[in-house]
């Protein structure tokens, strides 16, 4: 049983959502949740109830939310929630402002620094509003955006939902034809574009690419310029015309206007990282999103009005989305655009004092980086408004929760959180009533029917398995765009194990109740045929000073996998056979004989995703001959000349 590195007082218990939420189920259908466990058991044995509960609790805003909450429960994909209901999510995000303070506030790496009331929120995204009206913008129409995380983009892609049109983003780093592959399958009406950002001390203009993307995007009839690097740009150009003068040739009074949509109609495109093909073009429904997001942030994340809400995201992952959301649960949004380590590596904590951000959300990759920098936040800030820190985007070490613990803060809720584009929020994350345990996520989320199995589809309890999901909830896709038959939709998550969700994490559940994740599965290593996730490696790799960031794989050879090692080493440090056999016995003594690498090979780079991921499978390909599709979907797709150069030394 790993260690218990906090618990929750009793007086975090006692103001917990969770908590008031539990009391709710009691009175209401008179069973005994007054414990985690049992409110989770409860939740996936009746999920009618308890997503009708939580519609209530969560006070969503509603013309109609229909009597049937759960048709044809038994079909997954094919189940229907809330079918008869018609709500806008614009209308449930600006509803629950603070509007006694900020709604959003905003830092840039240059030192930008913006608040915007609700009222401010509110008027611009009514004009943005008119203005997409004005352009012929109507429910299903698609509207992109190429943005920084800027407070505009919150706006527009409010401005996009309330007309019920539907809202996909990606970052300005995206290269043209990255760019064309996601917006070129949905085909935006109208384009939202940026004239550059900010990055580790540099400014990268962007005002280069709007020419190609109207050429190669011909279904985008109006461009709008937000200007970032050049705040006062007025004038028309570049073919996109200024946000400023796009807004106001419309009133600031105008009432907003929130047009009644479906449960399942069509809220945001998000894509698959499209290293294997084509990005997967994902469609998520607007009451799903919604319902889901208010689950996680009212009563896993437990975010009470007022509370100011941080993530470290781009427009083009997920966590974007997720955060957007939390005006749903009252939050005050903390957005910030740049690099989370300029000008150095505790930079982002300056945020958390200056804005008493409450629930601060970051990669594991960043918890990893700050502990290798030596930086030792709890002695150089307050962090006295802090009571959250949620990881996401790989497996969070067991030795990172420690650093947490040691040199961040004692007292806070750790929560390491899992699930992905595929549903637009989590499949086990936090919650502020259970203990944090050393290396564990804390809980799967409720109403999520989660389970683990193995090859063959039989549960597993305290081994290594597959993620899956047995029965049917509401932030599942509503479909592919483009997929009319629904051949990609079931070849993604249904073929493993028909009727089940396959979600692809190696993972095992803890006798805690908590959940382990080791990698992907489909990088899983196979050396003499047992099955090892590649963050076990990591785990270990990465606890050594001299090593920067890793990347592993598996080479199949003569009738085995032999696992090779690639190290990015720090400043001054040489891959001598010294360091080998360090790694090599760090591997060894922790981890087993069975995860220690047969090669270890230095790199300068590790190819990533544009979302930010190591591209395990890129590298995979390589060393077995095998083209690298769609370079492109790459963030840094030069990075793989050095692994085909070395594929020579491997075979």
């Amino acid at each position: 049983m790993n260690s218990v590195l906090w618990q929750p007082s009793t007086a975090r218990r006692e103001n917990a959502n969770m908590t008031r939420f539990m009391k709710r189920v009691m009175n209401e259908y008179g069973v005994d949740v007054s414990e985690y466990p049992s409110l989770y058991r409860w939740s996936i044995e009746n999920p009618a109830a308890f997503w009708d509960l939580l519609w209530d609790f969560a006070g969503i805003k509603a013309v109609r939310k229909g009597k049937v909450i759960l048709s044809d429960p038994d079909k997954m994909p094919g189940a229907k929630w809330f079918p008869d209901s018609r709500l806008n999510y614009t209308e449930n995000l600006l509803s629950h402002c603070d509007k006694r303070g900020s709604a959003i506030s905003f830092r840039g790496e240059n030192g930008e620094t913006r608040r915007l009331s609700y009222d401010d929120l509110h008027r611009q995204v009514s004009q943005a509003a008119q203005a997409l009206r004005n352009d012929g913008v109507k429910p299903g129409d698609r509207v992109a955006g190429i943005l920084p995380n800027l407070p505009e983009t919150i706006i527009a892609m409010l401005a996009t939902a309330s007309l019920g049109a539907i809202w996909s983003s990606c970052s300005p780093d995206f290269g043209v034809p990255g760019i064309v592959d996601r917006f070129g399958q949905v085909e935006p009406k109208v384009m939202f574009v940026c004239d550059g950002y900010f990055f580790n001390g540099n400014s990268f203009d962007r005002t280069d690419q709007i020419k190609p993307l109207l050429k190669a995007l011909p279904s985008v009839q109006k461009a709008v310029l937000i200007p970032y690097l050049k705040r006062e740009a007025r004038s028309d150009s570049h073919q996109a015309r200024p946000w400023q003068d796009y807004l106001a040739d419309f009133p600031e009074n105008h009432p907003l206007e929130f047009v009644p949509m479906a449960f399942d109609d069509p809220l945001f495109i998000l894509y698959s990282s499209g290293t294997t093909g084509p990005p997967k073009c994902i469609i998520h429904g607007i009451g799903g999103t919604l319902i889901q997001h208010l689950k996680e942030h009212l009563l896993h994340v437990d975010i009470h009005p007022g509370e100011r809400l941080f993530y470290y995201t781009t427009c083009g992952w997920m966590m974007w989305n997720w955060l957007a959301s939390g005006l749903a649960s009252g939050a005050e949004l903390i957005l910030y655009d740049g690099s989370p380590l300029y000008p150095k590596a505790d930079a982002l904590f300056d945020l958390i004092d200056e804005f008493r951000i409450t629930i601060f959300g970051v990669s594991a990759k960043y918890i990893d980086a700050l502990k290798k920098s030596a930086a030792v936040p709890k002695k150089t800030h307050k962090l006295s408004s802090l009571k959250t820190i949620l990881s996401t985007g790989s497996p969070l070490a067991p030795e990172a929760f420690d650093f947490v613990y040691h040199a961040i803060k004692s007292d806070l809720c750790l929560s390491s959180i899992s699930g992905g584009t595929d549903i637009i929020s989590c499949f086990v994350l936090g919650c502020p009533l259970l203990p944090v345990r050393r290396g564990e996520i804390q809980c799967r989320g409720l109403a999520m029917n989660i389970d683990v199995y193995d090859e063959n589809g039989r549960p597993l309890l305290e081994e290594k398995g597959e993620l899956v999901c047995k029965a049917p909830f509401p932030s599942m896709p509503v479909a592919f765009w483009n997929d009319p038959g629904q051949n990609q939709y079931h070849a993604a998550y249904f073929e493993k194990y028909p009727g089940v969700w396959h979600h692809g994490d190696y993972v095992a559940l803890t006798e805690n109740g908590g959940m382990i994740i080791y990698g992907r599965s489909d990088a899983v290593l196979n050396p003499g045929g047992i099955r090892i996730g590649t963050a076990e490696i990591y785990r270990q790799v990465e606890q050594i000073d001299e090593v920067q960031e890793s990347l592993v794989v598996g080479q199949d050879i003569g009738g085995d996998c032999r696992i090779i090692l690639f190290v990015i080493l720090r400043d001054g440090a040489a891959l001598s056979d010294a360091l080998k056999m360090k790694i090599k016995q760090r591997i060894r003594q922790n981890a087993s004989p069975h995860h220690v690498p047969t090669e270890i090979l230095q790199v300068a780079d590790i190819p990533r995703t544009q979302s930010g991921k190591i591209a395990e499978l890129a590298v995979h390909n390589i060393l077995h001959g095998r083209p690298v599709k769609n370079q492109h979907a790459l963030a840094n797709p030069e990075a793989l000349e050095q692994y085909l150069r070395m594929k020579k030394l491997l075979t």
